[in-house]
């Protein structure tokens, strides 16, 4: 995967990030964070929660934004490694495990627990 793959296939687009744009960020991250602690929330959902405030990272600084389209979260997982280098392996591997966990609680099924 490389950068020139994602611009010709439109599941990235470059983009010029403003400090405006990360400190929003940065407060989402520290919003879904801090919903993720919420004792009265399920399991499930506070590790969606989790989940999206980790996505939000991935490649923003990188001149990049991912295309609003079906596929967009493993395309953003995809694109981490290209954005912070190969020491960012782990992380994105580590994601792709938390995002196919998430499509099963969103997706294919919802386990109720209080």
């Amino acid at each position: 995967m490389t950068w020139t793959t994602l611009l010709a296939s439109h599941d990235v687009q470059r983009h010029r990030t403003s400090k405006r744009e990360l400190d929003e960020i940065r407060a989402v991250i520290e919003r879904d964070l801090g919903d993720a602690q919420i004792a009265g929330l399920s399991a499930d959902r506070r590790f969606a929660t989790a989940y999206n405030a980790a996505l939000q990272t991935a490649i923003a600084c990188a001149g990049y934004r991912v295309t609003a389209k079906a596929g967009h979260h493993r395309v953003t997982i995809e694109a981490l490694t290209l954005a912070v280098g190969n020491s960012g392996q782990r992380y994105a591997d580590y994601l792709e495990t938390c995002r196919r966990k998430r499509n099963v609680i969103d997706y294919r099924r919802a386990i109720c627990s209080k």
